[in-house]
């Protein structure tokens, strides 16, 4: 799935939305003490009152909502896989009882207690449902509805929340005209932030793709990879931030660890550049011998594709594997590079870069950023000083 079939999906989760029909919501309640089923109860989401729904709704979205490669991941389900989740979720996905639904779902929940214990009394939510997608846009000179021809996608979509100890308040009775101490032993479960869940299955160019499933993380480049192996039976697969380190990793073994700050600039834009080509596209991938044309077009001198080959080889021991241009690329436009120095720390774009230079002048290094105009620190204008001079 691309962020665009992503993007479509979560915007669906609101009330009165004709492009979206939840049929059943399953919810799940295990203890963490002896990691058991302590209670689960199913019934359709139309029965919840609207505040009930409204919680729900926003759980989904935050289920579905962060960056691919570092909160969400499409996932390739194990071929052969012994008690396969894939299978156990087509079968659910596929099921018209309810009864069945359920069973199945709770044979995904006994695989996520077997593969760990939890912390906290958590909480899974299962639903399944469709959302419809239009064929078209709205045609406004015809009058023709892009609703009147839709792709319809059936799903399950699962959270895992955590539950929380309920606040100590201290409370005044209006009637009684006295404090009270307000005692609730009831958990409260924590619906706005999913430590993770899934979609089953994806979507790619308004088709179904059942040998790979969405993978939701609680926390930025920290995938529970014992939950993707061992519950939804996934292959491994990198982060953006793994991505990003590997690139490092081959870019220095190749340069020999040392780059100046108008080569590195370059390669930034080499990569933005590949990125905006491709952008109608699924994620463009670089090869040992794409990165080995990107270090050439940046500057680089004397690179040769048999060197970037070894250094594919000793980073990442896989001279076939392919490196996803949006997971090295910093946010172009933002400042989103940090330049950390003893003195000070300066945040700048990679569209700025080539105006910074490491300069060492009279045995000494010195950070220098080309500026247009003048400086302002604490209201005052800075005098402009000729290189090298001391204004007394």
């Amino acid at each position: 799935m691309n962020k665009k079939d992503i993007a479509h999906i979560r915007k669906q989760f609101k009330a009165n939305n004709d492009l979206l029909k939840l049929h059943d919501i399953f919810t799940v309640y295990v203890m963490k003490e002896s990691s058991e089923i302590y209670h689960h109860q199913s019934q359709p989401f139309e029965m919840l009152d609207q505040d009930q729904q409204e919680l729900f709704f926003q759980n989904f979205k935050k289920t579905l909502t962060g960056q691919l490669d570092e909160k969400l991941f499409e996932l390739k389900f194990q071929r052969n896989a012994a008690d396969s989740s894939q299978l156990t979720l087509h079968q659910g996905l596929l099921s018209d009882d309810v009864e069945d639904w359920k069973a199945h779902m709770l044979r995904i929940v006994q695989k996520m207690l077997t593969a760990r214990q939890y912390e906290m009394d958590t909480v899974i939510t299962f639903i399944r449902g469709e959302y419809f997608k239009p064929t078209k846009k709205r045609n406004d000179e015809t009058e023709e509805s892009g609703r009147d021809s839709v792709y319809t996608h059936p799903f399950i979509l699962c959270s895992i929340n955590t539950t929380q100890d309920p606040k100590k308040e201290l409370l005044f009775d209006y009637v009684g005209k006295e404090f009270k101490y307000n005692i609730v032993v009831d958990p409260i479960i924590n619906l706005k932030a999913p430590i993770g869940g899934f979609l089953f299955p994806c979507f790619n160019d308004h088709a179904a793709d059942v040998n790979h499933i969405l993978y939701s993380s609680g926390k930025a480049n920290e995938p529970d990879y014992l939950f993707i192996e061992d519950v939804l039976n996934a292959e491994e697969m990198m982060t953006a931030a793994e991505d990003k380190i590997v690139f490092e990793e081959i870019v220095k073994n190749v340069t020999g660890d040392q780059l100046n700050t108008g080569t590195l600039s370059n390669v930034y834009e080499e990569i933005h550049r590949v990125i905006e080509e491709n952008e109608e596209e699924d994620a463009p991938k670089l090869d040992y011998k794409d990165v080995g044309n990107v270090l050439k077009q940046s500057g680089v001198k004397d690179v040769e594709p048999e060197q970037v080959e070894t250094a594919f080889k000793k980073v990442i021991n896989d001279d076939k594997y392919e490196i996803k241009a949006s997971n090295i690329m910093p946010k172009y436009t933002s400042k989103s590079i940090k330049i950390e120095t003893k003195v000070a720390n300066v945040s700048i774009s990679p569209q700025d870069l080539s105006y910074v230079r490491q300069i060492n002048f009279e045995g000494k290094r010195y950070l220098m950023i080309e500026v247009e105009e003048d400086t302002v620190i604490d209201g005052f204008t800075m005098i402009t000083e000729a290189f090298g001079e001391k204004k007394e």
